[in-house]
């Protein structure tokens, strides 16, 4: 007897915005489709302004899953985001229905696609510790370290990736080896049992995602992006080392919020953070995955993946 066939799922990419949210809405509409962000500033509840959240009626109309997931208080690992995906993925499949991950967090692509390397938790203590040096040295100074201790993982950070290199850092002190060395041992955990279609929104000419970064991100100030940070500190003990106090934008808000940021630079520094974010993502999506890939700029691309998930579809 032949073995049964996997069940389909969909792969929707891209980087920050790059039109992936009203592709999905478009294709929600046409197919038997459930939507499961892939979003790591989506999970936190009361980020809306900032993080491009859909709005109240379109997640009335198009339900996503693992949106409002935690407080701004909490963190959200790799390792949960793969668990709470695989099951969003198997409720979506018992309901008939297909499962489309849609997002632009590459960390949480690979954790489910590869699995995750068996690493040391998070050890509250050794970050202090380590923040409190970086305040003093800064953290080119750590990245210095890092590349004595984990050279493999260094050389792939620039010098201020606060978050990578604590967490590098942490890794090598807790473990007493190198981050890259647990990564090329890992065993690699069991593949979802899907038939992946991967896609992919890039952009033929950087300027146009550059221009659309700088708009979004203007909207967002004027829809009350400042206000929106100053509820979330009113409402939530925060620190701008906590993760979602990390997120591009919600840093630079911050800083202007505790005076060590003129509020006129806002914009800039948050439209400069947030191309960055996005050529880093490019770059991965690039590099790190097989993906169908079609241009943002082309009108008819909604149109060209609509037929494509649905050839997909029909032999699946």
């Amino acid at each position: 007897m032949a073995d049964k066939p996997l069940p389909p799922a969909l792969l929707l990419l891209g980087p920050t915005a790059s039109g992936k949210t009203d592709l999905a809405l478009q294709l929600a509409d046409h197919y038997p489709i459930d939507l499961i962000s892939v979003d790591s500033a989506l999970v936190f509840k009361d980020m809306n302004i900032g993080t491009a959240k859909p709005d109240v009626e379109t997640l009335r109309r198009h339900p996503h899953a693992l949106v409002d997931v935690i407080t701004p208080e909490e963190s959200y690992s790799a390792a949960r985001f793969r668990d709470d995906a695989l099951s969003a993925m198997a409720a979506s499949r018992a309901r008939g229905r297909i499962p489309l991950l849609v997002g632009g967090t590459m960390l949480y692509v690979k954790a489910l696609l590869e699995g995750l390397a068996d690493l040391p938790q998070a050890n509250p203590e050794i970050r202090a510790e380590i923040d409190a040096r970086a305040k003093q040295q800064g953290w080119p100074a750590l990245h210095e370290e890092l590349m004595r201790r984990d050279p493999a993982t260094a050389a792939r950070l620039a010098p201020n990736d606060s978050q990578r290199i604590q967490r590098a850092l942490e890794i090598c002190l807790l473990s007493g080896r190198p981050a890259s060395a647990l990564y090329a041992e890992q065993q690699q955990q069991a593949a979802p049992p899907y038939r992946f279609l991967a896609l992919a929104l890039l952009p033929s000419d950087r300027a146009w995602l550059h221009e659309r970064i700088a708009r979004r991100f203007k909207h967002m100030v004027q829809q009350g992006f400042l206000e929106e940070v100053e509820m979330l500190r009113a409402k939530y003990t925060l620190n701008p080392e906590m993760p979602s106090m990390r997120c591009v934008g919600y840093r630079q808000a911050w800083d202007v919020l505790e005076n060590t940021l003129a509020a006129k630079e806002l914009e800039q520094r948050g439209i400069f953070a947030t191309r960055q974010l996005a050529k880093r993502q490019i770059t991965w999506l690039t590099n790190s995955i097989t993906c169908e890939t079609f241009d943002c700029l082309q009108n008819n691309n909604a149109d060209q993946i609509g037929r494509r998930v649905g050839a997909f579809l029909e032999g699946a």
